[in-house]
C-alpha cells in the first residue's frame, strides 16, 4: 500500500513539473482580460473539473478577484441568468468535449463574453472556442487504470492557483485586503481587530492618584481584577503602574510599604499601547515582556486597559 501511494504522489509531482513552461502568452492574455473585467469571473466545469472549478472560484474570490462557480447543467436550466454582460468565463474540461459545458457556449458567444478555457486538449472544441486557452494536459493519470481524474485535476488546480496569485500580485492585494474577506478567521481577527475594539474604558480602568497608599492601591487592583493599577494625576495622565509583580518583588526585597505613597513604589517606565494599534501588537508586547495587561494611552492620558483575557476571548491568540 505504501508503495502504491508513493507511486501516485510521484506521478502527480511529475505531471506538475511541466506546468511552468505552459505559462505563455495565452496565460498572460487571460490574466489581462480578467484584470480588465468589469464584472465577475464565472468558473464552470462538469464532474471532477467542476469540483476543481469551485475551488478555483473560491481562491479567486478570496484574493481580490470577484468570482463564483456556476454548474453547467444548472446553467442550461436557468442559472445562465447569473451571467451578464461584463463578466468573464473560465471553463474547465480536461477533454475539452464536456457536453454540458459546450451546451452553454452558444449563449456565452452571443453575450460576447470573454472565454478562458483550461483543457488538456488544445485541439478540442472548447479550446478552439476560447479567446484564451490555458493548457493543463498531463501525460498520464496517477490512476493505474488511466480513468479516474487525478494528475489532470491536480494540474488544473495548480494552474488555477497560479492564475489567482498572479492576479493578486498585479492588483497589489495585501494581507489586510485578504483579512477583510476572512473576518471570521484567525488571520482576519489578527489584522482587523484593534486595541480600541477590546479595551476596557472609563470606570473599568483601575487607577489611583500618586498619593494613594499601598492599601488603597491593592483594593483598586482587587476591584478590577487586572493584576495592576495605573497611577495617574488629576487629569488622568499616566505616571506609572503598580502590579502584582511589583508587590511580590517589594516583599522579596524587604521594602517597607506601609505609610509610603504609591508614587515611591510604582514602575515609572511602564509599557503602554495606543488605541489604534492592532490587538495582535498588544499580544506581542505582552508575550515579549511577560505581562498580562497594558495601559492604553492617548497623548499621555490613560484611555483604557487591555488584558490577555480580552485577546483570548476575541480569538487573537
Amino acid at each position: 500500500m505504501k508503495t502504491l501511494a508513493r507511486a501516485v504522489i510521484a506521478a502527480e509531482i511529475s505531471a506538475l513539473q511541466s506546468l511552468p513552461e505552459r505559462i505563455d502568452d495565452q496565460f498572460v492574455g487571460a490574466c489581462e482580460a480578467i484584470l480588465k473585467c468589469r464584472g465577475r469571473v464565472i468558473v464552470t466545469g462538469m464532474g471532477k473539473s467542476g469540483h476543481i472549478g469551485s475551488k478555483i472560484a473560491a481562491t479567486l474570490a478570496s484574493t481580490g478577484t470577484p468570482a463564483f462557480f456556476v454548474h453547467p447543467g444548472e446553467a442550461s436550466h436557468g442559472d445562465l441568468g447569473m451571467i451578464v454582460d461584463g463578466d468573464i468565463i473560465i471553463a474547465l474540461s480536461n477533454s475539452g468535449t464536456s457536453e454540458e459545458v459546450l451546451a452553454i457556449m452558444p449563449v456565452v458567444r452571443r453575450l460576447k463574453i470573454n472565454l478562458i478555457a483550461m483543457t488538456g486538449n488544445p485541439e478540442s472544441e472548447l479550446a478552439q472556442l476560447a479567446d484564451f486557452h490555458i493548457y493543463t494536459g498531463v501525460d498520464h493519470e496517477a490512476c493505474p487504470l488511466g480513468l479516474a481524474p487525478t494528475s489532470s485535476t491536480t494540474a488544473t488546480l495548480v494552474m488555477g492557483d497560479a492564475l489567482a496569485i498572479a492576479l493578486l500580485e498585479v492588483r497589489g492585494f495585501t494581507a489586510e485586503d485578504f483579512a477583510r474577506s476572512h473576518p471570521g478567521g484567525r488571520l482576519g481577527k489578527r489584522l482587523l481587530v484593534h486595541v480600541h475594539d477590546l479595551m476596557h474604558i472609563q470606570g473599568e480602568i483601575p487607577r489611583v492618584l500618586p498619593t494613594a497608599d499601598i492599601r488603597e492601591t491593592i483594593l483598586e487592583m482587587t476591584r478590577h481584577g487586572f493584576g495592576m493599577s495605573a497611577i495617574v494625576d488629576e487629569s488622568d495622565y499616566l505616571l506609572g503602574v503598580f502590579t502584582d509583580g511589583d508587590l511580590r518583588r517589594s516583599f522579596e526585597n524587604g521594602r517597607e510599604l506601609q505609610g509610603r505613597p504609591i508614587a515611591e513604589l510604582m514602575t515609572i517606565s511602564s509599557h503602554t499601547i495606543l488605541p489604534d494599534e492592532l490587538a495582535v501588537t498588544a499580544l506581542n508586547m505582552m508575550q515579549e515582556h511577560s505581562i498580562t495587561a497594558l495601559p492604553v494611552v492617548q497623548a499621555g492620558q490613560i484611555v483604557g486597559i487591555i488584558h490577555m483575557h480580552d485577546l483570548l476571548r476575541a480569538g487573537i491568540v
